[in-house]
């Protein structure tokens, strides 16, 4: 019986790393769907089209959470299977970060459309290109020299999680319009002139959006079959 719950803290933590992963690419699936169905101005009236939007806002939170809770989970991850031997204080820089990010996520969320949301994205968004070019460095220079990551298929995860950051920040990059072009459809209604900017720019960040899926469906696989 007491084999049957006998398990590691690094084995608890991997599943948490799956569950994460689970739950960033299914909900982000999810959003992609709504998004897909806000487009259809021919099929849904316009106020139906907004509640689909709100539903995808809500829905975004839980990629959104994972993301971050994904920065502490890997970097302890790495340091108990002995991949990398990490100083504690730089795990708990990495959960300090975790959970800025986290309550910056929510905190923006619950105070959307305010300054106070508008300051924390701006926060958000230094913090996740500081992250952009810690990964890509760590994955870089550990394919280089062998060090501090000396398995190349860990090196590889590291460096596409970089990737991931990039090709996010892209999508945030891209979508930015689609504030001023929704204020636009909500007050105007519904015609060429407001609907097909706004088609445009959802078209330009899906782009980015499967660069997002491709980049997490190769680093699970790196993880999981460890081919190099």
């Amino acid at each position: 019986m007491d084999d049957l719950f006998s398990f590691s803290l690094y084995q608890l933590l991997v599943y948490f790393h799956l569950l994460l992963f689970v739950l960033w690419l299914g909900a982000d699936v999810g959003v992609f769907m709504l998004g897909q169905h806000f487009r259809k101005r021919k099929k849904y009236e316009l106020p139906q089209r907004i509640i689909l939007l709100q539903l995808l806002v809500n829905l975004d939170m839980v990629p959104r959470t994972a993301w971050a809770l994904m920065v502490p989970i890997t970097i302890t991850m790495v340091d108990m299977g002995d991949y990398w031997n990490i100083p504690d204080i730089a795990l708990a820089v990495s959960w300090a970060v975790g959970g800025l990010w986290l309550w910056l996520v929510w905190d923006a969320h619950l105070h959307d459309q305010t300054e106070r949301a508008a300051r924390n994205r701006k926060i958000e968004s230094v913090l996740k290109i500081a992250l952009t070019i810690f990964y890509l460095g760590l994955g870089t220079i550990s394919l280089i020299t062998g060090e501090p990551l000396f398995l190349t298929w860990l090196a590889l995860k590291a460096l596409m999680f970089g990737l991931i950051f990039a090709a996010a920040i892209m999508i945030d990059i891209v979508f930015k319009p689609v504030g001023s072009q929704l204020t636009k459809l909500i007050n105007d209604g519904s015609c060429d002139e407001t609907e097909l900017p706004l088609l445009r720019t959802m078209n330009r960040t899906r782009i980015w959006v499967w660069v997002v899926y491709a980049l997490l469906l190769a680093t699970a696989f790196l993880g999981n079959v460890k081919p190099i």
